[in-house]
């Protein structure tokens, strides 16, 4: 069997089309649901109002698709992300009361061994606490000290490239029971506006997989690996997955038509970064090798991934994830 090569981290970077989506909106005003919006400049210095989906979406996608792979590979999870809470493990008050009597080093060792989605999706443990008060005054809540773990995901915004993305609202009724109904049954008949984008979309996501399973404090991996390896194809495999179904909202009658995705992918097998360029660029693509080809200049240690679809990506990330294990920082050995 060939030898898994050590993955340091992972870079995308690439166009996505999107026909006919309302995966991230920022609320409503009266009966009209408002698209997210966001400004952008181009190189010429003209402004640009585009839709786009926020890197906490495509993050939160990410991490359910992962905590499923979890669930059913037998991956640890803490009280909290056994049912997915948004506060993950500060959910789980048996570790919070124990995080009160030891060093911060030693939290995190436990974190990591408890949960694998904490370990990849990262969280801020600060339990608030109650201070007693006075005999018969209320008590009040302080916070306690906080103790950060950060991601191991990094995703930006997915904006819509200028002139390439358009969003119009259509109409929606929720008809009664009976047609022509009247008094509080066509009263029951609410009208709204909902908005249906569809465009081209500029994507950028890195993923630091050396620090899968590492304490940032200590310096050292409290777990094995071939738990690391564990984590580390359900974590490839739900990013995989965070593209070819990305979730969000109103998709029970506005599931996205994915029509393309091209771009690149690049990895980094040595302590390099793997080099991402905006695809709001017209030669992001190129920007991209001619970047690896500087940081790597013999070819060893980056390697970069075209891909033209969907189906090109999904082959490419399978084949990574079949062949490769997560870099082990200060034990490679060269």
């Amino acid at each position: 069997m060939t030898e898994r090569k050590p993955v340091y981290s992972l870079s995308i970077s690439g166009r996505l089309t999107l026909e006919l989506h309302s995966l991230n909106n920022e609320g409503t005003e009266g009966n009209q649901t408002m698209t997210r919006i966001v400004t952008l400049v181009d190189p010429e210095g003209n402004i640009h109002k585009v839709n786009a989906i926020s890197g906490d979406m495509f993050k939160h996608i990410q991490a359910e698709h992962f905590y499923l792979l979890a669930r059913e590979r037998g991956l640890p999870l803490c009280a909290g992300c056994q049912t997915f809470r948004s506060d993950r493990i500060l959910g789980d008050n048996e570790f919070i009361k124990w995080t009160q009597k030891h060093p911060d080093s030693k939290v995190i060792d436990e974190l990591l061994k408890k949960c694998c989605l904490d370990d990849a999706e990262g969280v801020l443990i600060a339990p608030q606490r109650e201070q007693p008060s006075g005999e018969g005054e209320r008590r009040e809540r302080r916070q306690g000290r906080s103790i950060p773990r950060k991601s191991v995901a990094e995703f930006g915004w997915v904006v819509g490239l200028p002139n390439k993305v358009r969003t119009e609202s259509y109409f929606h009724v929720r008809y009664a029971k009976e047609r022509g109904g009247t008094g509080e049954e066509a009263q029951a008949q609410p009208i709204f506006h909902r908005p249906a984008s569809s465009g081209i979309y500029a994507a950028v996501a890195t993923f630091e997989l050396a620090r899968i399973g590492f304490n940032d404090i200590s310096q050292t991996y409290p777990i094995s690996e071939e738990e690391r390896l564990r984590r580390y194809q359900a974590f490839l495999e739900s990013v995989l997955y965070t593209f070819v179904e990305p979730n969000g909202a109103m998709r029970g009658t506005q599931n996205p038509h994915i029509v393309a995705f091209e771009g690149v992918v690049t990895v980094s097998h040595a302590v390099l970064p793997a080099p991402t360029i905006s695809p709001l660029a017209e030669d992001y693509r190129e920007q991209v090798q001619r970047v690896a080809q500087a940081l790597d200049p013999a070819g060893q240690h980056l390697r970069v991934y075209p891909f033209t679809n969907m189906a090109d990506f999904a082959a490419t990330m399978r084949q990574i994830l079949e062949t490769t294990r997560p870099y082990r920082l200060f034990g490679e050995g060269g």
